[in-house]
Parts: C-alpha cells; sequence; structure tokens
C-alpha cells in the first residue's frame, strides 16, 4: 500500500505500551526539536489515522525507519503484539541491515533476564535527570541518523557502523581467485546470529589476509550490513617468526581505549579480555583479528595451538560463549582454546590452497602466458599456495614476458617442498635477478623489523656511513630512485601495496620478512648487529623519557629488542628496560600498566633460548634477575609449567653468587609455584631448602616468612601440627621483628587463617583478621585487604552468618580481581559458591564455581581444581544430581592421589558418607 505519510528524512520509530503514553510524548517533544530540523521525521502509532488499516502502515514505518527506540516497562515485555509482530521485525532488520534498535528503560522490570534484550546495549532513565537523558537519546539519535545510507529501493534505511578502524590491517592486492565458497560462507556467519566467530586457518602465504580484506570491502560496499562497529588489528608482524615472543597488551589497550572503557589500565589481563569482550558484544561488531600465531605456542607439545596470552584468551573465550556481532580469525594454527565451542558458536575454516583451474586462472590474471595445461601443470607444481603463484606470476611477467615454460629457471621449484618452501625458491631466484640492485638491500632491511618500517627508522638505516652488505647502495638514493626501487619490489609482490593511512611507512607478507631476515644474518652478521644498533639508538631517542602509557612505551620496548639483537644486551638492560621501563624498583611497566605480555616479550632478548639461559652478554647478577622475573612474568599469565625453568635457573645462580637472600625468595618462589601446579612433593623439598637458605642469609623478613610458605606447603599434605608449629615460630619472628605489627600479616597471616579456619578456630580467625585488616588498611595495601576480607567470609560462613559471609566474601573477590591475583582468586570464588549453595542460590553458585573451574583449568592450578570438583560435588548433592557428585567426586579423588593433597582426604571422606547415604534413601 501507499504510505498517507510520505517521508523524505529518514524514520525514528517509537515502539511502546499505550500505558506508557507519557514517556513516549516526553521523548517526542525532545525528538521534535531535531525533526523541525529536518534532520528526521517521528513516528508512533498515533500518526495512523481512524479509519486506516493500521497493521500495514506499522509495517512500512518498520521497514522505513533508521533508528527504533523501545520504551521498556513490564507492560511492554508482556504486549503479545510487540512481542509477537513488532519486535521479530525490528530484530530481523537489527540483523540484516543495522536498524539502531536502543532499548529505553522507562521504569523498573527485569529487563536483563529477556535474552533478545540483554544482548543490547540499553539506555537508563537517571533519577531526577530524565529530561536531560530524554535530550542526550536524541542528539545520539541525530548522529545516528546522519550515517543513514539512502534507502534501498524497497524503502529500507542502511546506517553504517558509529566507529570504524582497519588501518591496523595489513594491505594486500584486491584480487582474488576462487575462494567463492569461503566469502559465501563469511556471509553467511555474519547473518547467523548463533555463529560468534569465524576462524581461518591455513599456512602462511595461503592468502588468509588477502581473503578477509576482499570480504571487508565488498562489506563496505553494503555499509558493513549491519555492523555498528568496525575493528581490526593484526598480529602477525609482532613476531611471525618461530620462536620470537610477542605480546597482545598494545591491542588489549588500544582497543579498550577505542571501546571506550573508562581505565583500561584496571585489573588483571584475564579481567581486561573479559572487560573487552563486554564492550565489543555491547553493540553488534565486526571484529577482525589477523594473524594469531605469533601469540600460540607451536605445534608439536600437548600446548600447541593454544593462546599464550590470558587477555586474549579471555576475550576470545567470552566472545564464543555470546556475541551480537561476529570475530573473524586468521591464523596458521587452530586455536586451541575454542576447540569446545567448535561447531556450536564457533566455525573453523580450514583455507586450502588453490585448485589447479583456479591457481591457472590467477596465473593469467597476473599477466602469464601459456595454455590452459600448461598454467594448470604450473599451479600444480606449486601445490596452488596463493604466495607462491603470486611471485611467480611477477617474476615471470617481469623478467620474461610472462612466458610460463621459463619458470624452470627457478631451480627444484618442481621437488617436494616444505611449508612456505616455493615460495623461499622463488624469493632466492628475486634474491639472484635483485644482485647488486637497491632492490634487494631493502628487502633484506624488511628483515630487521619485527613490525612495518615506518619512514624514520629507515632513514637512520640510510644514513651515512654505509652498512657493508646491507645499506651500500641506498646511501646516496635520491627520492626518485628510492620511490622507484619501491615500486619495483611492490610490482614483484614482494612488498605491500602501499598504505593509503601510512603512506610512507613500509610492509610485506612475513614469509618474505623471515626469509630476507634468515638470508642477512648468515651473510652480511656484522651488519645486522650494526643495524640493529641504529635501531636502538632511535628507539630510545624517539621515545618519551618516561612514558605513562603503553603506547607510548612501545618505542622503548622496541630499543630492547634491537639492542638485545645488536649484542648491546647489557646497555639495553641498564639504559631502557631498568631505568626507564621498570624505573628502577618502581617496576612501573608491571605495577601501573600491568603489561606483563610486552615485558615477557622483551625479556626474551636477554636469553637464549627462551627461557632457558641467559646471553652471556650479561652481568652475573643480571643474568640472575631475567631469569627471576621471566619466571614470575610466565606465573603472572598463567603460564605456569613455562616459569618452571626459569625460577630453577635463577635458584642456582644465586646459589652460585652465593647470594644466599634472593637465593632463599628463588626457593621460596619455585616452591608456590609447585604447590600451584599440583606437586606438593616438591613444593615441600623447596620450601624446606628455602627456609636452610633464609637463615644462611640473615634476613629476618625472610626467615620468618620462608618458614610460613614450608608450613603451607606442610598443611596441604595433611601435616597440619607440623605446619603449626612453624606458623607459631614465624609469628614469635614476627613479633621480634616488628612489635608494633605482633601478628602475622598479608600472605602469611592469611595461610596461618586458613590453616586454624580447618581446625574450626572461627574466633580466633576473626579477631587477627580483623586487627590485620586495619593495618592493611592504613597501608592501602589491595591484596592484603582482600584475603583478610577472604578470612573473615570464610569464618562467618562456617559460623552460618551468611549476611556478614556475603559481605566480606563480597569484597575478597573484587579485592583480588583488582589485585589481579590469578593464583588466589578461586579461593575466593569457591568460598563464595560455597555461600551460594547453602543459601540455595544455585545459578550463582555454579557461575562462581564455573569461574573457578575456568582459572584452575588454564594454569593448571591441580589443588585449585581439587577443591572445584569437591565443591562440584557438595553442589550436585543439594541439586539431587547423585551421578554427577559421584563423578566430580572420583575426580577430586583422582587428583588428590596424584598431586598429594592430603589435606582434603577429610572432606573427601564425608563426601563420600554423604553419597552413601543419599544412595540408601533413594
Amino acid at each position: 500500500m501507499v504510505s498517507r505519510y510520505p517521508m523524505a528524512s529518514p524514520t525514528v520509530f517509537i515502539s511502546y505500551s499505550h500505558k506508557d503514553e507519557a514517556w513516549k510524548d516526553r521523548l517526542v517533544t525532545q525528538l521534535k526539536v531535531l525533526q523541525m530540523e529536518g534532520i528526521f521525521e517521528v513516528w508512533d502509532d498515533r500518526r495512523i489515522e481512524a479509519g486506516l488499516d493500521w497493521f500495514p502502515e506499522i509495517e512500512q514505518a518498520i521497514q522505513r525507519a533508521a533508528v527504533a527506540i523501545l520504551l521498556i516497562s513490564a507492560d511492554f515485555l508482556t504486549s503479545n503484539f510487540i512481542l509477537g509482530e513488532e519486535i521479530p521485525r525490528l530484530l530481523a532488520r537489527r540483523h540484516k541491515e543495522g536498524l539502531r534498535v536502543i532499548p529505553l528503560i522507562v521504569r523498573p522490570c527485569a529487563w536483563k533476564q529477556v535474552s533478545w534484550l540483554a544482548r543490547i546495549q540499553a539506555r537508563l532513565l537517571s533519577r531526577g535527570r530524565s529530561e536531560q537523558d530524554l535530550a542526550a537519546l536524541a542528539e545520539e539519535v541525530a548522529g545516528i541518523v546522519r550515517r543513514a545510507r539512502p534507502t534501498t529501493p524497497d524503502g529500507h534505511v542502511v546506517v553504517g557502523p558509529g566507529k570504524i578502524s582497519l588501518a591496523k590491517l595489513p594491505s594486500t592486492s584486491p584480487v582474488l581467485f576462487g575462494r567463492q565458497g569461503e566469502l559465501a560462507a563469511l556471509d553467511a556467519a555474519w547473518d547467523n546470529p548463533r555463529t560468534n566467530i569465524v576462524s581461518l586457518v591455513a599456512f602462511g602465504g595461503v592468502g588468509k589476509t588477502a581473503l578477509v580484506n576482499v570480504w571487508l570491502n565488498r562489506m563496505q560496499e553494503k555499509g558493513y550490513r549491519g555492523a555498528e562497529r568496525v575493528f581490526g588489528w593484526s598480529f602477525y608482524s609482532q613476531g611471525a617468526a618461530e620462536g620470537r615472543q610477542a605480546s597482545a597488551d598494545l591491542f588489549i589497550d588500544f582497543a579498550l581505549r577505542w571501546f571506550d572503557d573508562p581505565d583500561p589500565g584496571k585489573g588483571s589481563p584475564w579481567e581486561k579480555g573479559e572487560r573487552l569482550a563486554e564492550l565489543v558484544r555491547n553493540q553488534r561488531t565486526l571484529l577482525v583479528l589477523d594473524g594469531l600465531e605469533p601469540l600460540q605456542y607451536t605445534p608439536g607439545g600437548a600446548l600447541g595451538g593454544r593462546l599464550k596470552d590470558p587477555a586474549l584468551e579471555s576475550l576470545l573465550r567470552e566472545l564464543a560463549r555470546g556475541n551480537s556481532g561476529l570475530c573473524v580469525l586468521t591464523t596458521r594454527l587452530a586455536v586451541d582454546d575454542l576447540k569446545t565451542f567448535t561447531g556450536a558458536s564457533v566455525e573453523t575454516i580450514d583455507l586450502e590452497n588453490l585448485t589447479p583451474e583456479d591457481g591457472a586462472s590467477y596465473l593469467a590474471r597476473l599477466g602469464v602466458k601459456g595454455t590452459s595445461v600448461e598454467l594448470r601443470h604450473a599451479a600444480q607444481e606449486l601445490d596452488g599456495h596463493a604466495l607462491a603463484l603470486t611471485l611467480l606470476g611477477t617474476y615471470l611477467v617481469i623478467g620474461h614476458d610472462g612466458d610460463i615454460r621459463r619458470r624452470d629457471l627457478v631451480p627444484r621449484l618442481t621437488a617436494e617442498a616444505r611449508y612456505g618452501e616455493h615460495a623461499r625458491r622463488i624469493m632466492d631466484a628475486y634474491e639472484r635477478w635483485f644482485e647488486a640492485k637497491p632492490e634487494l638491500e631493502i628487502l633484506r632491511l624488511m628483515g630487521l623489523f619485527d613490525r612495518p618500517a615506518e619512514h624514520g627508522p629507515l632513514q637512520v638505516l640510510r644514513q651515512p656511513p654505509a652498512l657493508p652488505g646491507l645499506t651500500e647502495r641506498l646511501e646516496d638514493l635520491d627520492e626518485y630512485q628510492w620511490n622507484l626501487a619501491l615500486d619495483n619490489l611492490r610490482q614483484a609482490r614482494l612488498l605491500d601495496p602501499k598504505d593509503p593511512h601510512e603512506p610512507n611507512t613500509l610492509d610485506c607478507h612475513p614469509l618474505v620478512r623471515e626469509h630476507f631476515e634468515e638470508k642477512l644474518k648468515a651473510a652480511a652478521p656484522a651488519a645486522w648487529r650494526e643495524a640493529h644498533g641504529r635501531l636502538y639508538e632511535h628507539y630510545k631517542s624517539a621515545a618519551k623519557q618516561y612514558p605513562d602509557t603503553i603506547e607510548e612505551m612501545v618505542p622503548l620496548y622496541a630499543a630492547v629488542s634491537h639492542g638485545c639483537q645488536a649484542g648491546r644486551h647489557q646497555e639495553a638492560r641498564q639504559d631502557v628496560y631498568r631505568t626507564r621501563i621498570q624505573r628502577g624498583n618502581e617496576f612501573f611497566n608491571l605495577n601501573k600498566l600491568g603489561a606483563f605480555g610486552a615485558d615477557l616479550a622483551a625479556l626474551a632478548g636477554f636469553f637464549d633460548p627462551p627461557w632457558q639461559k641467559p646471553v652471556a652478554g650479561l652481568r652475573e647478577a643480571d643474568k640472575g634477575f631475567v631469569l627471576n622475573a621471566a619466571g614470575l612474568g610466565l606465573r603472572a599469565l598463567g603460564r605456569l609449567p613455562e616459569a618452571v625453568q626459569p625460577m630453577k635457573a635463577g635458584l642456582d645462580a644465586a646459589i652460585a653468587r652465593e647470594d644466599w637472600k634472593n637465593a632463599a625468595i628463588a626457593a621460596g618462589n619455585l616452591s608456590e609455584l609447585h604447590l600451584t601446579l599440583g606437586d606438593v612433593d616438591q613444593a615441600i623439598a623447596y620450601a624446606e631448602q628455602s627456609v636452610e637458605l633464609a637463615d644462611r642469609s640473615g634476613d629476618a623478613f625472610q626467615r620468618m616468612s620462608k618458614r610460613t610458605t614450608l608450613a603451607d606447603a606442610l598443611h596441604q599434605a595433611g601435616r597440619v601440627a607440623e605446619a603449626e608449629t612453624l606458623f607459631q615460630q614465624a609469628e614469635r619472628m614476627q613479633r621480634e621483628r616488628q612489635p608494633e605489627y605482633p601478628l602475622l600479616y598479608s600472605l602469611q597471616g592469611f595461610l596461618y587463617c586458613d590453616l586454624l579456619l580447618g581446625e574450626g578456630k572461627c574466633g580466633e580467625v576473626r579477631d587477627r583478621a580483623t586487627r590485620t585488616t586495619q593495618w592493611a588498611i592504613q597501608q592501602g595495601y589491595l591484596l592484603d585487604m582482600a584475603l583478610d576480607h577472604l578470612s573473615l567470609g570464610r569464618a562467618y560462613l562456617l559460623e552460618a552468618n551468611f549476611t556478614e559471609a556475603e559481605s566480606h566474601l563480597d569484597q575478597a573477590v573484587t579485592g583480588l580481581r583488582q589485585a589481579g591475583q590469578q593464583d588466589d582468586l578461586p579461593r575466593g570464588l569457591l568460598a563464595r559458591a560455597s555461600l551460594h549453595r547453602l543459601r540455595r542460590d544455585f545459578p550463582s553458585a555454579h557461575r562462581d564455581l564455573d569461574e573457578a573451574f575456568l582459572i584452575a583449568a588454564r594454569g593448571p592450578m591441580r589443588l585449585h581444581e581439587t577443591d572445584c570438583h569437591l565443591e562440584q560435588a557438595r553442589l550436585s548433592l543439594a541439586l539431587g544430581d547423585l551421578p554427577r557428585a559421584q563423578a566430580s567426586l572420583a575426580a577430586a579423588r583422582a587428583l588428590i592421589e596424584q598431586t598429594g593433597y592430603h589435606r582434603r582426604a577429610p572432606d573427601l571422606a564425608e563426601l563420600e558418607h554423604q553419597i552413601q547415604q543419599a544412595q540408601e534413601s533413594t
């Protein structure tokens, strides 16, 4: 039907219950200010004239809308017409075309429990500020409408994304042959609300990034098909070569700021990832993460394919659980962390090499001449490897008039090839072709960088004196000659196309970078070191003296990397890493920025290989430092098994130097690490060694604290009497050392309270923790306060004072999150899960227990994992699920036997008794 109200401007559609008409009228008043300016038209059902067929009018209004505002109340959410007719149409347009749907909560109701509504970012009216909130909403709507594209032939309005950031993705050729099935699969994934992540998996050079870029171009032509935000990032250039360390810290920091997080530095890496996931799914976002492999464990081991970075891991796992948009990943290795979601919310596309037919078409498109049979044979010889076909095609076109028969000039082309070897052989041919020309030296320069090469560093490398074998032909090039050489390399597809966002920056495919890096190191090692030395000086001079953000810290981390590759390890360690990155004993990079991943990547330069042996160029004391720092960094990132080797080497180095204090610290750290990993006997052995070394050092604090380390290990082994004797001895030492603080406090006090709670001494624990909490508040120590609240919460829980227990346990969990203590967070979550279980709040109990399980499993933290299984058995019993209770108890029993966690033997016996009673009563 023809609308009685033709509208040239985009429409704002208002859906509401007539019981909320007063709120609708107030909103319309604000919106009409902008309607009078011709920005948009406002439509609600009061515009339907009496006697008209009202349903087609509503259908047409929904079809023409650019924005829909939903006035949410209990009456709205119980209206059969709204939920049955309006909402499905609005959500369908939101998903397919980007209709902006804005829920406005006008009256209190349980809207968060409505699944379709909880996935959309809602607006709340503030008490006493409703008029200001409505005016702000009108401004927001005006901004959305201004981005509206012209209506489609069927009358729909397409709204483009509010924010787009794709500059961090590599530039690739717009030409793509084949891949129609993969492009269709990406389209289908975007249209499928049940698909949250698509992972494109293939070896390097197969064309993952090119495929994604072509798909993004197609999405752009359609206004990104309903995406409200589009964000892309590439990790590949941070360390594609095997063994090179990389970090997601800069990505996480940049993305949190881009998605408007109010405090990007807050929380542990896991929490940052979870927070970013929530921000991503608040609006329908197309998120592209390119080249994840530098942040994954290499294949072959038990961890092959798993993510090394906890923030990235939690981001992807959370998005796999729920995502209003789509996340597209490219990687050389399937992401092991997502395997439990594969086939459900995660789709994996194994990108195969091009077929002989597609490969032949691609060679022809590049200008290669030959019969169709010859072109297919050539494509088969290269196994359809996209990069190899690209390089061969341009090689033949540029140098041999495109004659496919001249491919025999590339040696051993038809021999059986390892990964990437076809492309490498063609690069060898190019290397001979460019011999004694500036193009070859530019390619060698690219091997010096683990990221796109910016104009400034390139100019530094080209300055006199020339570096033999590297810059002899670049020193005197004028701008025309330089650009001509770059054009030649781009024509050969050895350099990426010019980036319109950064036209003076050079980049290339990771395989090209890796190839010429290896060749330069082998052919001109002196030039390699001198070039890195120049880059070291450049980056440390270009950086802010004392950076305040991760982004500002990047040049200093680059300086450390280049300094280490220049062989200037001690200088880079002292002048840059310690003085400017750490700011001495302030440890600014960790304590203020939480840049554990970036820090670990920088520390890798001081090892050969990571994390086994520090380089010879460091002083002995600094070797011990980097070993311990690497161990603690790996532990902080949850990479616990990897942390053992550097910590053990750090202990051995300290003993060799007769540095008894640092040796005691290292032995204590190893004891805590093995306890977390679930090797109680080894934890006791290192704890005993730490006590011996602390006594030898004579340091009063170490002598006290290492006794509590041993006491805790003995406690977990079930040797309670020995543990209690040691705690009492340590407390006497504490009184002598600090008479003003006569009780064990901080971690030492918490561990003692843990033992006392096991003996049922709740009153004593409450008295202790109440006093030590006040000391922690005076000092402002987040971790100490959190641990004291945990002790108090557990004491009140044992006394069945649930109100006080809830208050303290909530503060404990919040504090442990703020302190970034992943090792201790499961303790708080498990205690709170017990509280929820006893209160029969089973959904909350499951939520805390599931989070504790996730943290324990990814550690692995096998003692915490045991406690999770025990709590799961209790929860299953409370729910009457005997089979699950039995399975959880069996898992706990096996872990106790494997780890030596005999402290939990009484819990095991008690639960077995309860299960037996439950079986007898059924």
